[in-house]
């Protein structure tokens, strides 16, 4: 037999003598572990932890609480492009294969033995489901022979679709989001049925690694994977050219933040948790518990952005403060470098006031680069208000250069430097018919302070009162023009029966109150 020959028969002949005794291996342990199995109740009484949720009296959600997002979603309510996009990135042959697929282990096995570097796996749905609710993720032959039994057990006693719900449902996903429902709020706030070929094969790309695919905390290795779930649709005729060419077109919009609602009532939705904490107790995060608060959206959205436009007013009328904090640029090999991205991390958006590291400065222009990758140039007309810091004579702890932590604001005219007040802010308005409170704001940013200024922060009511004693008047029957005697008040011997009496203030009961 020819030398070039042999090289190729031998690697498949072990190829195939390895797979055989698998088999014969994983025949013997069946018969043994088969019987020892545990039980699919879990699978078939499938109980998923829903978050406690708050919503405004017109049906707006305000928060969520739990340790864990997610929606259950029935299989039939799930859109055929969204179950294309995950067979086409996880398991082709899920409606084929009897819970483990033969070909695809034959496969992984050969690429794995040929290339010698980066290894493939052939773990299916029926798997994945199987590790996920019943085993860890430890890679070890034992354990993927007793995955396989599993999945073989569960194939026997629940149909496909059933088990590509459980998968759905209960796959974590990154951002906290577990299933893909969660997911699609989390990453695009929209619901399964309004996603796009494109946002559909960005979120079947993320099973393989929450982490590394997250288009939040890594947009750019993303989108690479993204591109292969859309390919691997093309390849298997899900999309056709045209649908192919759209989506990798696309510009996705990722919801950066995923606790931004669609009305701002952090503080009412912490009073709302506190609450269903006192009657649920530790059930209020996994029971899908819903709270239904008295606050309207248009009230609410009325006097958050008089509350914030009120405080940034002021707050700008007292300068420029200078950068928050400063990045080593050096960690730093390019513009686009990742490392960037980690740094603004941990910091949050305080809504339109967005982070930026500075990358260039100057009196005329500075160049500043945003999460995700996004860098932005900030003229002269954007630089009016931090102009003091860009001067060479400001303090070097405050001064704007490069790698300074700024926050930017996007106007109409174009980005603007601005940053976080330090001043705090209190509004809460209630319906005098029925004393419900219809909007509540505690404080400028919940995320930098959770202390609550309307129900936490005990103040003197001062001239606020006045309206409670005016109004009592006139329902007394005085109107504006009546006059009312205060001048200095005295009671008689004959009153008192001793001495003339006068209300004075002593310094006791001046330490007293």
């Amino acid at each position: 037999m020819p030398s070039i020959l042999r090289w190729i028969l031998y690697p498949v002949v072990v190829l195939v003598g390895l797979v055989l005794l698998a088999v014969a291996l994983g025949g013997l342990v069946a018969v043994f572990a088969y019987p020892n199995l545990p039980s699919l109740d879990v699978l078939t009484d499938y109980r998923p932890k829903i978050p406690l949720r708050v919503y405004t009296a017109d049906g707006y959600l305000i928060g969520e609480f739990g340790e864990e997002r997610r929606n259950f979603v029935r299989i039939q309510d799930v859109p055929p492009i969204m179950k294309q996009a995950i067979l086409a990135a996880e398991d082709e042959r899920f409606y084929q294969h009897p819970g483990v697929d033969t070909i695809g282990v034959m496969r992984a096995a050969w690429s794995n033995f040929s290339s010698g570097g980066k290894r493939q796996g052939a773990s299916t749905i029926t798997m994945q489901v199987a590790r996920n609710f019943f085993l860890s993720s430890e890679k070890t032959v034992s354990r993927k022979l007793y995955e396989a039994l599993l999945s073989f057990k569960i194939e026997n006693n629940l149909s496909k679709d059933e088990i590509l719900q459980l998968y759905i449902n209960q796959i974590y996903l990154g951002q906290r989001a577990y299933g893909f429902s969660a997911a699609a709020h989390t990453y695009f706030g929209k619901e399964l049925a309004d996603l796009s070929i494109a946002e559909a094969a960005m979120l079947a790309g993320l099973p393989k690694a929450p982490s590394a695919f997250n288009p939040v905390a890594n947009p750019k290795r993303a989108a690479v994977r993204q591109q292969y779930v859309l390919r691997r649709m093309h390849e298997l005729r899900f999309v056709n050219d045209r649908q192919l060419a759209d989506a990798q077109q696309e510009k996705l919009h990722i919801q950066r933040d995923p606790e931004d609602f669609p009305v701002r009532a952090d503080y009412v939705a912490e009073m709302a948790r506190q609450i269903a904490y006192e009657h649920l107790h530790e059930d209020t995060y996994s029971h899908g518990a819903k709270v239904v608060t008295t606050i309207t959206r248009a009230d609410q959205m009325a006097a958050y952005a008089a509350a914030r436009k009120g405080v940034m007013d002021y707050d700008r009328r007292h300068g420029y403060r200078g950068a928050e904090a400063y990045f080593d640029m050096g960690k730093a090999k390019s513009e686009q470098d990742e490392a960037l991205d980690e740094f603004l991390q941990d910091v949050s958006d305080s809504d339109e006031l967005r982070p930026a590291v500075v990358l260039e400065a100057s009196r005329k222009a500075v160049r500043a680069y945003r999460r995700g990758g996004e860098v932005v140039t900030i003229g002269a007309d954007g630089l009016k208000f931090a102009a003091p810091m860009l001067d060479e004579k400001a303090p070097p702890n405050k001064r704007l250069r490069r790698g300074a932590l700024v926050r930017i604001l996007k106007l109409e005219k174009g980005w603007e430097i601005s940053q976080l007040p330090e001043v705090e802010v209190a509004f809460v308005s209630a319906n005098p018919q029925d004393g419900s409170v219809r909007a509540l704001i505690g404080g400028f940013d919940f995320e930098r302070n959770k202390f609550n200024h309307v129900t936490q922060a005990w103040r003197q009511p001062g001239s606020s009162f006045k309206p409670f004693i005016y109004s009592a008047a006139l329902e007394k029957g005085y109107a504006p023009s009546s006059v009312v005697d205060d001048s200095p008040i005295a009671f008689s011997v004959e009153e008192t029966g001793s001495q003339v009496w006068e209300p004075k203030t002593t310094t006791a009961s001046t330490t007293a109150r």
